[in-house]
């Protein structure tokens, strides 16, 4: 006989197992779906099913569970009288529908879950999403990829989108026609979600067609087009909306003719298809087949051939990245004065909502409490100034939540059909299997290209985020220039605190007061040696659970071996050093992440470089040349200085750099340029045709062979290059020649102490080259001889004495080392230093004056299918001009923000990695590439065949 313990234990075992039997009979006599709340968005009121669908399910046999929602436009009563069940646990369920993408911490492992993920074609703000999805072997299905047999979609809430988008157009043209000093009867269109169906805002809409038939519009935009883009569902829903309004439709070919007469008691509609509007590169016919087969030999024309004439664009179509933009920024910025001028491209309804997509300056997607925002094609700035200048655009993305029990219907009576089998696990039959991306742990192999765009396994956190996040504290060494917009990105997050260590308190302290948070940012004195840490700096990295090192190079190492020691991570914009790189085995072995090379160059460029080298060898394809151009300037308008240049910081380090010896490799040779001929080496660069642009080569390029992991059997051109205005090698080239970059030491002048504020320029310029006289006459004759007898052309020679001039350097009373510069620190007086301080005091910005980041890359590569093509992604920023209330220039921005978002990730958890690193893994350069691009560093694109 068994024990009472043994019976016990028995019982429970069969028990348990019992248990295991019915649940797997209950899962085959009755499947459970289950709908899940809404968690994304709190106006996502839509539901996959109502309950009238509920009740059809319920007799085919499968059981409903739904989650309780108090803002489901169907309460949870209506659902339960439907037979469903209302519970948070869908741990039974076979199936979970949703509408917007699940969360990490709430997808359920093992489950199949149906939902817009928004994946399929690689959108890296979801990478992390899809991540998990594998992590935990969901099985992913989206209903965008829910299609019948000829691919087309089945399952969608197009239509009404289409509707809401409209009557939000409508909505938003009425405040910005007001905003430019025009009343109209569209101030009388609420947003979509006021109204209680979309008959009512239709009998609205006809209501003030009357106004319109009676009275008419303003003439002064007149004629009101409203052009719509595709012919699909979302284009027809937005249509059926235009149509309750006294209308006409024209042609695009009409349009010309349009706007010499016109009735101001309609509104007109143009439907633009994308041969109306797309051509060939080549001068070829268009051919719809050959345009979606060899989408890169054709552009665009919309800005000149439809945009004219538009009043409201809506755009409806469908896009993806190998097509051409229906508007790039550099085209919006072309034209937009003219659209200005007559009051075209107002308003656009952008439906379809590819943030940078289509609409190229279309960034992000708005709220429906929050609908629009307006774009500058000037300043290629974002503002909410409904009064101010540029393009007004609503780009709200769940357009279709505004009208929620009209949309659910539609919706759950397209989805119903296929629910039955994918209850039954019958995920063989062809229209589940289109749908799903991914299944056991695995992408499906069509969905494959998608990997190498994923962060590592478990790399993303999903558990539930918890209530209050511990504090951080982030110092900061320096308090330059960079170190503003670093820190004020960083103080967006509530839980993190500042410290800006720094030997110019008054400089960190007017940054610190600067912020939007005062308070959690503190301030104190360290100073920073090349050799070893501080007593000072020691006691505030011990406060750090990062640190961000802005301070020169050279003064990285002993703040890198103290964090290693410390076991706290570091983040600098600056390049790998020997020295540095001699710390990876420490780091690695102390698990502390020491990443660098995150700012403008090094930093943005390895981000846009590694994804798109990863981005082609995951399609098949190879990279057979890469050139790339970074740099920051003046802004054109502001350039009028013999150098062409001006300086944010010292100097030192720019001429420095012009310095250098480069390699490079140039159509399969390698190239070496010693540095005394780095200068006459320059190029044109054709970057605009409204740049005057030279570059030389940037130091060693082939290092980045391996770095982005480019195939040497097959590259053939690897370069990277600095970018200034042209001229401005020649003149270095002359200065150099002049003796006046030189770092050794002037006989006769051997201590700075004893020439600070009494040697004059003409004095060190005699000294330097020579001369009998210091007067500025013999000196320029003297400075004239030197340059001849070296073989420079006169022309050279007097640009180089008329600069000379220009920057005061004959001077017989500018001081050559003027207390409190960089030359005066010196210990020792060289011509560099000399040279650094006057340019620095010679060429800096002025009140009003803005600077320019440019830059560009150029891949060569070779398709998977053999075809060679060139691809190019061209950024141009500009900063806020001197004196602007909160502005910062473009070099600090755009050095600044990548060092701010890599530290946000270090803190986070982000970044898996220990050891000295750079961005070059995908799970790091893509969320990077992600959040710039919702500040609005974004590259323009173009591809063509070669």
């Amino acid at each position: 006989m068994l024990s009472s313990a043994a019976w016990a234990t028995s019982s429970t075992v069969s028990k348990a197992a019992w248990r295991r039997t019915f649940t797997s009979a209950r899962t085959l006599l009755a499947p459970t779906i289950a709908i899940r709340r809404e968690t994304k968005h709190r106006w996502e009121r839509r539901a996959p099913l109502l309950p009238t669908h509920v009740s059809k399910l319920k007799a085919q046999g499968i059981d409903v569970l739904v989650q309780p929602s108090t803002i489901r436009v169907v309460g949870d009563d209506a659902y339960v009288r439907a037979g469903a069940t209302v519970t948070d646990d869908l741990s039974a369920a076979d199936v979970v529908l949703g509408i917007k993408e699940v969360e990490p911490h709430n997808l359920v492992a093992n489950k199949t879950y149906v939902y817009f993920s928004h994946t399929h074609k690689g959108q890296a703000y979801n990478m992390g999403m899809l991540r998990d999805v594998l992590d935990k072997k969901v099985r992913l299905l989206d209903y965008e990829l829910i299609t019948d047999d000829k691919g087309k979609r089945t399952v969608m809430f197009g239509t009404f989108a289409g509707y809401a988008g409209m009557v939000d157009g409508l909505h938003s043209l009425g405040l910005r026609m007001l905003g430019m000093g025009y009343g109209s009867p569209f101030l009388n269109v609420g947003m979509a979600h006021s109204y209680p169906t979309l008959d009512h805002a239709k009998r609205t809409l006809r209501d003030i067609g009357e106004v319109i038939s009676r009275d008419g519009l303003a003439r002064a935009f007149g004629p009101l087009v409203v052009t719509f883009t595709g012919t699909g569902n979302v284009s027809g829903g937005a249509r059926d909306v235009f149509e309750c309004l006294p209308h006409e439709y024209v042609k695009p070919s009409d349009l010309p003719a349009l706007m010499k007469s016109w009735d101001p008691r309609k509104v007109y509609g143009v439907v633009v298809d994308v041969q109306d509007h797309v051509v060939r590169t080549d001068g070829g016919q268009f051919a719809f087949d050959h345009y979606v087969k060899h989408p890169e030999v054709y552009k665009s024309e919309f800005a000149t051939k439809i945009a004219p004439y538009t009043t409201m664009l809506v755009t409806g179509h469908y896009w993806d990245t190998q097509y051409p933009r229906l508007i790039t920024k550099e085209q919006a910025k072309e034209h937009w004065h003219d659209w200005e001028k007559a009051k075209r491209m107002v308003t656009i309804a952008d439906i379809s909502c590819d943030i940078g997509g289509a609409i190229e300056f279309m960034s992000h997607a708005a709220k429906i409490d929050d609908p629009w925002f307006i774009y500058d094609p000037v300043s290629g700035k974002e503002h909410k100034d409904i009064t101010g200048r540029g393009t007004q655009i609503m780009s709200v993305d769940i357009l279709p939540a505004e009208l929620p029990l009209e949309s659910s219907q539609y919706f759950g009576d397209k989805l119903l059909p296929i629910l039955a089998d994918l209850a039954h696990g019958k995920t063989d039959k062809a229209v589940l299997q289109r749908a799903t991306i991914a299944a056991d742990g695995k992408l499906l192999p069509r969905h494959a290209w998608l990997e190498p765009k994923l962060p590592a396994p478990g790399s993303v956190a999903s558990s539930a985020p918890t209530a209050a996040l511990p504090r951080k504290r982030i110092v900061v060494l320096g308090s330059g220039f960079v170190a503003g917009p670093l820190v004020e990105y960083l103080l967006r997050r509530d839980e993190f605190d500042v410290t800006i260590a720094s030997n110019n308190l008054a400089e960190a302290e007017a940054l610190a007061s600067a912020t939007r948070s005062p308070s959690r940012v503190t301030v104190t004195s360290a100073s920073v040696h090349p050799s070893h840490v501080p007593a000072d700096l020691a006691a505030v990295l011990d406060t750090a659970d990062v640190v961000v090192s802005l301070v020169p190079a050279a003064l990285h190492l002993p703040v890198a071996e103290a964090c290693i020691a410390k076991g706290t991570p570091m983040v600098t914009a600056s390049y790998i050093s020997d020295g540095m790189r001699a710390l990876d085995k420490a780091a690695r072995d102390a698990g502390v992440v020491i990443m660098n090379e995150v700012g403008l160059d090094p930093g943005i460029d390895h981000l846009t470089a590694k994804q798109f080298v990863d981005d082609v060898r995951a399609n098949g394809g190879q990279v057979e040349g890469f050139t790339s151009w970074c740099g920051g300037l003046p802004a054109p308008e502001d350039s009028g200085n013999a150098l062409g240049y001006k300086f944010s910081w010292s100097p030192r380090g720019v001429l420095l750099a012009a310095m250098n010896s480069a390699v490079y490799m140039k159509d399969g040779q390698k190239v070496h340029i010693p540095s005394e001929k780095l200068l006459t080496s320059a190029l044109n660069v054709d970057l605009y045709k409204g740049y005057a642009l030279e570059g030389i080569a940037n130091r060693d390029s082939l290092a980045y062979i391996d770095q982005y992991e480019l195939d040497r059997a097959h590259l053939k051109t690897m370069f990277r290059g600095t970018l200034r205005y042209k001229g401005y090698a020649r003149l270095v080239h002359n200065l150099r020649l002049l003796g006046m970059l030189g770092t050794s030491a002037v006989a006769g002048v051997e201590s700075t102490s004893a020439v600070t504020d009494t040697m004059t320029w003409a004095q060190w310029m005699q000294r330097l080259l020579g001369s009998n006289s210091d007067s500025p006459a013999a000196l320029a004759s003297a400075a004239a001889a030197a340059l001849k007898t070296v073989g420079v052309p006169a022309a050279e020679i007097d640009e180089t004495v008329a600069a000379l001039t220009e920057f005061d350097m004959l001077s017989s009373t500018r001081p050559a080392f003027p207390a409190g510069s960089v030359a005066a620190a010196a210990p020792h007086p060289v011509a560099l230093d000399a040279t650094c301080a006057r340019l620095q005091q010679a060429l800096v910005y002025t009140e009003g004056e803005r600077d320019m980041v440019a830059m560009h890359h150029e891949f060569d590569i070779r398709t998977r299918g053999g075809k060679r093509e060139r691809h190019t992604a061209t950024l141009v920023t500009y900063g806020a001009p001197i004196g602007t209330p909160g502005g910062a220039t473009a070099m600090a921005t755009t050095v600044g923000l990548p060092a701010a978002i890599a530290t946000e990730m270090v803190l986070d958890g982000k970044i898996k990695d220990a050891g000295v690193l750079a961005p070059m893994k995908r799970d790091v350069y893509e969320p990077m590439l992600g959040v710039l691009t919702r500040e609005g560093i974004t590259f323009v694109e173009r591809s063509r065949a070669i």
